[in-house]
């Protein structure tokens, strides 16, 4: 009998792996996470099955995982590698296979996977420098799913007989994620907390480079879908103590307590219009990973301390797996913005679309897309909370947990007059597609998509529908209790389309707005004021288009003026006219400011911004704080109407 393997008892073959030590990291082109590379001593070998749990295996432990056989096309054999695991479902697997065989059962620590990967190798894969072709399952990203087998144990195993330790699926690990620290370690268990539990490994449809046996991944730990598995380890865990939580960034960092006075309802009548700052400054100290070039998709809400807290999306792409969440604050009584610090990112995944709110009442919420993987078609989207001005918040938890269509967040939740938070969300991407919301009627902890199951709209009836005409719809509700929503693309009668229903978005019926189409790189703002108005916030068409129309608005010596750009309109009659328009300049003299992506833009009299994703939030003051992608716009319903007849 081989001393280096066993049998157990559900037909997993286990290897020994042996005791020693190893540098973690790729401190050479690995990614900033996998820095500084490290001496780690493993000083007790274990076992280590040989290859990932099959679809038999683990359903031995839970037979109703049987219905997610072949789901989204993956893993339908016994042989294969199960996948809708969450991290919870493997620990599970792992207590009751200790208890059927009186033996400890766990997942592998994050270095006991690293090291059992490596073999004694020290090179990217362990295969060498490169990874060969028979390890490649559909090795890059595809926004449409390609099948891919999940058998286990087909490929060349490494040094010490384990399989398909590079790709087929991430593995989860018993770690939570957090940064590593220099000097030697023995037998690393992780952080003590954390929001990401570390996957380890790469999978099929995935770049070859999250493949190298340093790469770290993560998600939540209830997340499950196609990209992830598990293995198992059989010993004892390490009694090694966890690190400490890494210290907290800029934007949860020395927050005051102290309850805000907001200033009289007396000064909100005065005309205020505040020249725009901008509100991306970046990195903070301590940031710890790449800033990137790319800010877009911005969110902002006010906090019961007077300070505004903005986040907003930092990549090199909107696919990227790079992409994370930033944040910035504005504390009361500053004039400027604090440098942007990392505010939320699951490693290796999309992040995108994120919203903040302040419900009035001492809780902010902040929801957030997280991928699968690269770009933004198949995503959950998460959801915490802070009770303490968004210094603490707490565990992530799903507003929907399939990873799908429908998911994309749009910053604008809001609270209706009956209690219920309303969160919209993309229910498709690219021109053409629609928007959904989703609600919440006990302060999010449930949430339902009356939209479901319209996955592809087609929009053949311009008359009704069972979702918002347009993306990045912003929703309001109407007095009689109606929501009304617009949305870029869609349009009709070459008008933004208008949206209305009666049965809090179960389904819609659809108009022409008044309103100029929107297009690539812009998004509107919608929102009910405290003083009842509703205002709209879009873009015109561009002053060097063909036949431009622009806007015509009241300038400050009364007269009709014929504008471009960002422009604010407000209607008093629930969104049947929008008899008060004002573009969102200071009215000084031509010059040029800069915007998104690093282009730029003639603010004038007649020419405003003309780009970016619009986000806002009224502060108790009455102040209209709005976001484009750059620049913060601070100005009240008393100017919007100054210049009105």
């Amino acid at each position: 009998m081989d001393k280096n393997f066993f049998m157990n008892s559900i037909g997993m073959k286990l290897v020994l792996v042996e005791s020693g030590d190893f540098v973690v990291g790729q401190e050479q082109d690995g990614d900033f996470d996998e820095k500084p590379a490290h001496r780690v001593q493993i000083t007790r070998p274990f076992w280590m099955s040989a290859a990932v749990v099959t679809n038999e295996q683990y359903e031995k432990f839970d037979r109703t995982h049987s219905k997610f056989r072949g789901c989204k096309g993956f893993s339908r054999n016994d042989s294969e590698a199960v996948v809708f695991v969450s991290w919870y479902d493997a620990m599970n697997f792992c207590k009751w296979l200790s208890a059927k065989e009186g033996k400890t059962y766990r997942l592998p620590t994050e270095a006991e996977w690293e090291y059992a990967c490596r073999a004694g190798t020290s090179t990217a894969y362990n295969t060498g420098k490169t990874l060969p072709d028979e390890y490649h399952r559909n090795q890059k990203f595809s926004w449409k799913l390609r099948r891919a087998s999940l058998a286990t144990g087909k490929t060349t195993p490494n040094d010490w007989g384990l399989y398909d330790m590079h790709g087929l699926v991430e593995e989860w690990c018993y770690d939570w994620y957090g940064p590593y620290e220099k000097g030697i370690r023995k037998d690393p268990v992780g952080r003590v907390a954390g929001s990401f539990k570390v996957t380890r490994g790469g999978s099929h449809s995935t770049d070859v480079s999250f493949l190298r046996s340093a790469n770290r991944l993560g998600t939540i730990p209830q997340d499950k879908h196609w990209l992830i598995g598990f293995r198992v380890v059989q010993g004892e865990m390490p009694k090694t103590k966890p690190l400490p939580a890494p210290p907290p960034q800029l934007c949860v960092s020395g927050v005051s307590q102290k309850k805000y006075r907001w200033s009289t309802d007396k000064k909100t009548s005065t005309p205020l219009f505040a020249p725009p700052i901008c509100y991306i400054k970046g990195p903070a100290k301590g940031f710890g990973r790449p800033f990137y070039k790319y800010q877009h998709c911005p969110a902002i809400t006010w906090c019961p301390n007077g300070d505004l807290l903005a986040a907003w999306f930092n990549t090199n792409s909107e696919i990227g797996r790079e992409m994370t969440i930033v944040a910035s604050r504005l504390h009361a009584g500053c004039k400027e913005w604090e440098p942007a610090s990392e505010f939320f990112k699951a490693p290796d995944r999309n992040m995108t679309g994120t919203s903040l709110f302040h419900d009035g009442r001492g809780t902010l919420y902040h929801t957030n897309g997280l991928s699968e993987g690269d770009g933004w078609a198949n995503v959950v989207w998460v959801l915490q909370k802070s009770t303490d001005n968004g210094s603490i918040w707490s565990k992530p938890i799903f507003g929907n947990s399939e990873h799908q269509l429908h998911n994309q967040i749009i910053a604008g939740m809001f609270m209706t007059r009956e209690g219920y938070l309303v969160q919209p969300c993309d229910a498709t991407w690219g021109e053409g597609g629609g928007s959904v919301i989703h609600i919440s009627r006990d302060e999010g902890k449930i949430w339902t998509n009356p939209g479901a199951g319209c996955d592809k709209p087609k929009f053949r009836d311009k008359s009704s529908g069972k979702i918002i005409a347009g993306i990045h719809a912003g929703v309001v509700q109407l007095t009689d209790g109606r929501l009304m929503a617009i949305g870029r693309s869609n349009n009709i009668d070459q008008k933004m389309a208008m949206s209305i229903s009666r049965n809090m978005g179960r389904t819609w019926t659809y108009s022409a707005s008044e309103f100029p189409p929107v297009g690539s790189c812009q998004r509107i703002s919608l929102m009910r004021l405290m003083e009842g108005p509703l205002l709209l916030v879009s873009f015109t068409d561009l002053l060097d288009s063909k036949n431009p129309h622009g806007i015509t608005f009241t300038n400050d010596a009364g007269e009709p003026q014929k504008g471009f750009g960002l422009f604010a309109a407000l209607s008093m009659d629930d969104g049947k006219t929008w008899p008060v328009k004002r573009l969102l300049t200071d009215g000084k003299r031509a010059r040029k400011m800069k915007t998104l992506d690093g282009k730029t833009f003639v603010m004038s009299p007649t020419t405003a911004e003309q780009a970016g994703y619009l986000a806002a939030a009224q502060t108790p003051d009455g102040v209209i704080h709005l976001l484009s992608s750059y620049w913060h716009y601070r100005f009240n319903l008393a100017w919007l109407r100054a210049n009105e007849k």
